[in-house]
């Protein structure tokens, strides 16, 4: 990989990572749209990292809140909000973590194609878009239930296939389940950061067990870009969501999956 390659790639993991449009599939589209190499595991391990930091970074008061009050209701200590939210989040993690387990060999040999990409995001930005115009948005994040975390960690669970977005699905079924875009969009941060520990460390073992030479240079660079870009969008998505909704990503999803239909058909 070259220079510029890293700071492409990283910059798209970091901007499209927390935006409804597809992380996956913005980093599997060079390969295929501009014939740029594949960016090998290794890439992929310090991108996640680079975005890992900077939601963990982010939510770092939250989470040290979070983890207070589950260590606590292990104690028997259970009736803190923050520990139902944390068994939640962890609850919610498992469908992803299990199908991820069972079916990413699967998914990587079968559906990492432009034309899956094409119509998973033409499909789940309409439903976005549904969500966005029927959902309730009455409920804030302190009063989530059990059951509507479960049902957006199924959500999480379908992301696993390119061209879905992690964080637009979730946020689709927790607007669909009733929550504000404010609240969907912090539960989906929360919810990512499980999962992308797993996924990372997935990884890791897979590169430790591969003869891929790492250029730890290029790696540093892919962390520091993917981790400052992920913080920004991060910062401005969360202030932005409840004022503009998901309008933009839909129109954005939209014009690219119609795009890759044209190009690849």
């Amino acid at each position: 990989m070259t220079t510029l390659h890293t700071l492409v790639l990283a910059l798209l993991q970091g901007l499209t990572e927390f935006l409804p449009i597809s992380s996956s599939a913005h980093l599997i589209l060079p390969s295929q749209v501009l014939g740029w190499p594949d960016q090998g595991i290794a890439f992929d391990v310090a991108v996640h990292l680079g975005t890992l930091l900077a939601v963990v970074g982010y939510f770092w008061r939250e989470l040290r809140q979070l983890l207070g009050a589950w260590l606590r209701s292990l104690g028997g200590r259970r009736d803190e909000p923050a520990a139902k939210l944390a068994w939640i989040i962890l609850l919610g993690t498992l469908p992803a973590a299990l199908f991820g387990w069972l079916a990413n060999d699967l998914i990587s040999e079968y559906l990492r194609s432009a034309r899956v990409i094409a119509i998973t995001t033409l499909v789940f930005g309409l439903l976005m878009w549904w969500a966005d115009r029927r959902g309730r948005k009455t409920q804030p994040l302190e009063g989530i239930s059990l059951k509507t975390g479960l049902l957006v960690g199924l959500a999480q669970a379908v992301a696993l296939i390119p061209g879905t977005s992690r964080s637009g699905i979730t946020m689709t079924a927790a607007l669909l389940l009733g929550l504000t875009p404010a609240a969907a969009a912090r539960f989906s941060f929360l919810l990512s950061i499980p999962i992308i520990v797993l996924a990372g460390g997935y990884e890791s073992l897979k590169l430790v067990a591969s003869p891929e030479v790492v250029d730890w240079g290029q790696m540093l660079l892919g962390v520091g870009v993917s981790f400052a870009s992920a913080l920004a969008v991060i910062h401005f998505f969360l202030k932005a969501i409840s004022r503009i909704g998901l309008w933009p990503f839909v129109l954005y999803r939209l014009l690219l999956g119609a795009l890759l239909l044209i190009f690849f058909w």
